[in-house]
């Protein structure tokens, strides 16, 4: 048995074909790794891959969150209360060029928002005043209170109805301009990256509102409107003011004169944008200082209203049950 098994491995067959076999799986174990394709490169297509996927899944939150808060620049119009503004002449009397800016500022545009406001400035204080008087006259509110009181507060919630848009509008304006004003710096230098590799201002522009959408719904819909409007107005420095106009803000009152200049003079745009970027970021900067250096003056009341009896109770408590145990008091 053990000749046997000398014999086979010492035969030279034998030992040739082992030789070969370790070749074999050499030759496959080395060349294993390219067989299966660049690691790195199927990393980056799964990364890429996915990154399309999250792309698409905040763009279909962008979107139907955008929908939710407008119905689109094309909303259907509303043929009743149409007809009621037209019949009163509500635009005359209630409407002004202040008033159509505020509601573009707000992010409401178009001929049926500014109808809509107008009749709700119309109805509302009949429906606060007769709200008041339901719940004055008929509930017995104020009823203590002498006639002229009762009627005065009537006469208030009529007033409060009447100024209700007004104060809707300006809340909703208010918040858009601060949600821009927050996403501004990022997208200048977004905006930048995009003008310093090559893109013109309009793919600069498409861009970024892909980009900053995330950020902020409302400067990616002015990105985009911006956008249209460069590529349908005859004049571009048309576009770049209704920018400024719809915001209200000044760093992108700024912005915009400087791309009407670039657009005049043929100044490069990079170096604006870079300047400007700098100066935004620096403002954000300081406006968040000075909100941090308001802080310890706003604290002081709770501090003293709620902090500070706890921390005497906690404190002075054990020592006043100790004396008061000891029969002290």
């Amino acid at each position: 048995m053990t000749g046997s098994v000398v014999s086979t491995v010492t035969d030279p067959g034998f030992l040739l074909a082992v030789l070969v076999s370790v070749a074999v799986f050499a030759t496959l174990f080395t060349a294993l790794p390219a067989l299966s394709g660049n690691p790195l490169k199927a990393r980056m297509k799964a990364v890429a891959l996915e990154r399309d996927q999250l792309r698409a899944q905040q763009k279909m939150r962008l979107a139907s969150e955008a929908e939710r808060r407008r119905k689109g620049l094309r909303e259907q119009k509303s043929k009743g209360m149409s007809s009621i503004v037209e019949k009163l002449d509500l635009r005359r009397a209630l409407a002004d060029d202040k008033t159509v800016a505020q509601l573009r500022t707000a992010g409401y545009r178009g001929q049926n928002p500014l109808t809509k406001f107008l009749f709700f400035r119309l109805v509302l204080p009949f429906a606060f005043l007769a709200f008041a008087m339901f719940y004055v006259f008929v509930l017995g509110v104020l009823g203590d209170k002498p006639m002229f009181v009762r009627v005065f507060a009537c006469i208030v919630a009529a007033y409060a109805g009447f100024y209700a848009p007004v104060l809707y509008v300006s809340n909703k304006a208010t918040k858009r301009k601060q949600s821009i004003q927050r996403a501004w710096p990022d997208a200048l230098d977004l905006m930048l990256i995009c003008v310093e590799s090559g893109n013109s201002v309009e793919a600069a522009f498409r861009r970024v509102a892909e980009e900053i959408g995330s950020q902020s719904v409302e400067l990616a819909e002015e990105l985009v409107l911006t956008n249209a409007e460069l590529s349908f107005l005859p004049e571009r420095r048309q576009a770049y003011e209704n920018l400024a106009i719809r915001t209200g803000l000044e760093p992108v009152r700024s912005v915009s004169q400087a791309l009407i200049q670039a657009e005049r003079y043929g100044t490069p745009v990079a170096q604006a944008l870079r300047v400007l970027s700098a100066e935004s970021r620096e403002a954000r900067m300081t406006a968040a200082e000075k909100k941090a250096a308001a802080l310890p003056p706003k604290l002081t009341v709770p501090m003293i209203l709620f902090f500070l009896p706890v921390l005497f109770a906690v404190i002075l408590g054990p020592a006043g049950i100790q004396i008061s145990q000891q029969g002290l008091f």
